[in-house]
């Protein structure tokens, strides 16, 4: 598996969305093997000449993506026109639209997609234009790698989105724990979802995910398992490591919690639409949560990285990745809004003041960030998360009754199962 060293640095797919590898086999039928699309020719700024761009990203990022726009269009004579798809069907409509050549000029894709689109050859070489940034060095690299094939770079973040550990401070105070502090490790957020539970206020549980939601076990339970020093899969993408020691810790963890009654008991058929909903409410103590939901949840939360089962942190970096598709005729235009995207103005003045996270290390204590800790944790823990890159991801974990679903529900819900059988599963459709 390609994946970023722990210390420099995907996915936010939640039930509903297609299996990849149906929308895949049609983009498939417009790409032309024995030709690339070119590389973009532009200058450092790109060209801003008064054209009209297109742009699609999926409804989950419509917040982010109409900010952007709103405010490139402010400033620039080229104009951006945003569709937003629904989430379960963006796949289809990017597969169609690329074997009839009517792909837009600039599309976002959920960054468990973009290794294959890449291969596809959905995007545009933007190599020479990425080289040529200043802070290259400082854009996120887990989004970096997982669209680069064979030395070449196709894509740059769009909106970063990571997984953090999330807690409710009243409940805390009612439980008799430290509002102020986060569990240090995941035996610890067990506790604390224990002693919330031991409230028995009607209806508030201790903790709650999604048992029946690929992409949201991924992007909780991955970071639990990095924080501890172990990893999810082998270094070519292509074998499973989830029967592993560490591992089983946390699916024992998860199984006791559950046993224990401090599980929301919605979460065992949550297939992804309201995963989140319990928290949100107020009717959850603590839980694994995404972080572009901080400046939409109504009351007083900590914030931290996910912890392992003896301590550390870590993130899934997920969100979406962006590029230039193989089918624009204004390549130098679209680098424009990309080159604007990536800056100190966008990240901090857009992004950063309306507390979503910034794709650049450099920006991370930004003035925003500094008015809220919160933040400035958020985007320092984005250097100690991954995005694991493997060619058949969505299929291997996203995909309903996936193979790594049939893994957790045994582990968690059932009676063990066998492990190494159902890792075996999972590697033989990483390895397809």
């Amino acid at each position: 598996m390609r994946r970023i060293p722990r210390r420099r640095v995907g996915l936010r797919s939640l039930a509903g969305v297609l299996v990849a590898a149906l929308a895949l086999g049609t983009a498939a039928c417009g790409k032309d093997d024995s030709k690339e699309p070119a590389a973009v020719q532009a200058g450092p700024d790109g060209t801003d000449d008064g054209s009209e761009l297109t742009l699609w990203t999926r409804a989950p990022l419509e917040k982010q993506a109409r900010l952007l726009v709103e405010a490139y269009n402010s400033s620039h004579k080229n104009q951006v026109k945003l569709t937003v798809v629904p989430n379960d069907d963006y796949v289809a409509k990017v597969g169609a639209a690329a074997g009839s050549g009517g792909l837009p000029d600039l599309f976002a894709a959920d960054i468990v997609y973009v290794p294959n689109w890449v291969q596809q050859g959905l995007f545009r070489d933007l190599s020479s234009n990425i080289n040529g940034l200043g802070f290259k060095d400082s854009i996120n690299k887990g989004h970096l790698a997982a669209g680069t094939r064979e030395g070449k770079e196709y894509v740059l973040p769009f909106v970063l989105d990571l997984s953090m550990l999330f807690w409710n401070k009243q409940l805390f105070k009612d439980a008799g724990l430290d509002p102020e502090k986060a569990p240090a490790t995941l035996e610890d957020y067990a506790a604390a979802a224990k002693a919330i539970q031991a409230l028995k206020k009607d209806g508030v549980y201790g903790t709650a995910t999604g048992l029946n939601c690929g992409g949201c076990l991924v992007f909780t339970w991955f970071p639990t398992i990095w924080a501890g020093g172990g990893e999810v899969l082998s270094e070519d993408g292509a074998k499973s490591k989830l029967a592993d020691d560490n591992a089983q810790k946390v699916y024992g963890i998860w199984r006791d919690l559950w046993k224990s009654g401090a599980v929301l008991p919605s979460s065992k058929d949550e297939a992804g639409p309201t995963w989140t909903a319990g928290f949100t409410q107020g009717k959850v103590g603590l839980m694994f949560y995404p972080a572009t939901l901080l400046s939409s949840t109504p009351f007083d939360v900590g914030v931290a990285g996910i912890p392992g089962p003896n301590g550390g942190a870590s993130t899934f970096v997920g969100g979406d990745g962006i590029g230039v598709s193989k089918d624009s005729k204004k390549a130098a235009q679209a680098w424009n809004f990309l080159n604007w995207m990536m800056s100190e103005e966008a990240q901090v003045e857009v992004l950063a003041k309306n507390k979503d996270v910034v794709s650049r290390s450099d920006l991370a204590n930004n003035k925003y960030a500094a008015q809220d800790p919160r933040l400035v944790t958020i985007n320092e823990v984005a250097g100690k998360g991954d995005t694991p890159v493997a060619l058949n991801f969505q299929q291997a974990f996203n995909a309903p009754n996936s193979p790594w679903l049939t893994l957790v529900r045994n582990q968690v819900l059932g009676e063990g199962g066998n492990l190494q059988k159902d890792n075996d599963e999972i590697s033989a459709v990483l390895g397809q």
